[in-house]
């Protein structure tokens, strides 16, 4: 997937105010709309500049954008990184940023903001209305969802100045992260959404939980993996191992003639819940190199010590 300069297709610079971008569009869209343009390439131009209008002319989905896309140039192979939107808190419904007017746009803009929902920016009727619910996805570590936390979670949302530039405006809240929490789950914070009109309550404010890409696991649900390398005797032999948790060290045991992808189930040591997750520790064998004439010894030994070839199989 190739990255999309949506300021280059629009033909504004970055700091463009909201104005800028509007007038742009609406000269490219007349510009190159099928039934007027006879260029080959109308229709296609056409789309391009709506969709990048689709991006810019939101500013929740502008800041985003703004935020991933600070380091791409367009054209250049793309891939969002882990919770690249964490932190933005938008209005309307919890599904990603939504599309954007039911329109059919390009992988890139539906891998960044989603292809389901669209935005609601709902008007309450009445003097006296409740506050719009706002939404973000946030990242807690792993070790959050074993024990609980207390956090200062730091949220960012769009606001536009006087001269029409988009900025962001941030707030800190302390947020108390349950046990057993697992990634997809949104905590709901009573009147810390949109402020209401007139002496109407606030909205709440979603926290919808992911995990910080962690080093040493990997999460599925409420099950955690971990990659454990062996040597080759441990493999062989058996071994009794510490070996990390997310909720501290365990002594494993390694049966013998443990195989190289075995996964060694922790029952219940996964994310705690009603049940609890497991812990899958994956088994790796490590082959130590052959960097001196001992280790190269060493090895030749081996091949003399067994009758072994793991090519049997190839030979029919």
């Amino acid at each position: 997937m190739k990255f999309k300069d949506y300021y280059e297709a629009l033909g504004v610079p970055r700091n463009a105010t909201q104005d800028e971008i509007r007038h742009a569009y609406r000269k490219l869209a007349r510009k190159y709309h099928p039934d007027v343009s006879k260029a080959a390439d109308a229709e296609e131009r056409f789309k391009e500049v709506g969709e990048a209008y689709a991006v810019l002319k939101d500013p929740e989905k502008r800041v985003a954008y703004d935020q991933v896309g600070s380091q791409w140039k367009s054209g250049q192979d793309f891939q969002p990184p882990p919770g690249w939107d964490a932190g933005f808190e938008f209005s309307g419904p919890a599904s990603d940023f939504g599309a954007a007017d039911g329109a059919q746009f390009s992988d890139f803009f539906e891998t960044l903001f989603g292809r389901a929902g669209r935005h609601a920016h709902a008007h309450r009727a009445g003097m006296h209305s409740q506050g719009q619910d706002h939404h973000a996805r946030v990242m807690i570590d792993l070790q959050d969802a074993y024990r609980g936390a207390q956090r200062s979670l730091s949220l960012r949302m769009p606001v536009m100045d006087d001269q029409g530039h988009v900025t962001t405006q941030e707030r800190t809240l302390e947020v108390s992260i349950p046990k057993g929490v697992r990634a997809g789950q949104h905590l709901r914070l009573v009147g810390q959404g949109g402020p209401g009109l007139g002496q109407g309550a606030a909205g709440d404010l979603y926290l919808e939980i992911t995990f910080k890409p962690h080093a040493l696991f990997r999460v599925d649900g409420r099950d955690v993996y971990l990659n454990l390398p062996l040597t080759p005797w441990e493999a062989a032999l058996g071994a009794s191992l510490s070996t990390p948790t997310p909720d501290g060290p365990v002594q494993l045991t390694i049966p013998p003639g443990s195989t190289q992808g075995r996964q060694l189930r922790l029952k219940g040591r996964g994310i705690p819940g009603n049940p609890a997750g497991d812990l899958y520790v994956v088994l790796s064998i490590a082959l130590p190199p052959a960097d001196s004439e001992n280790a190269r010894k060493a090895y030749r030994a081996m091949a003399q010590a067994f009758d072994f070839d793991p090519r049997t199989h190839l030979k029919g």
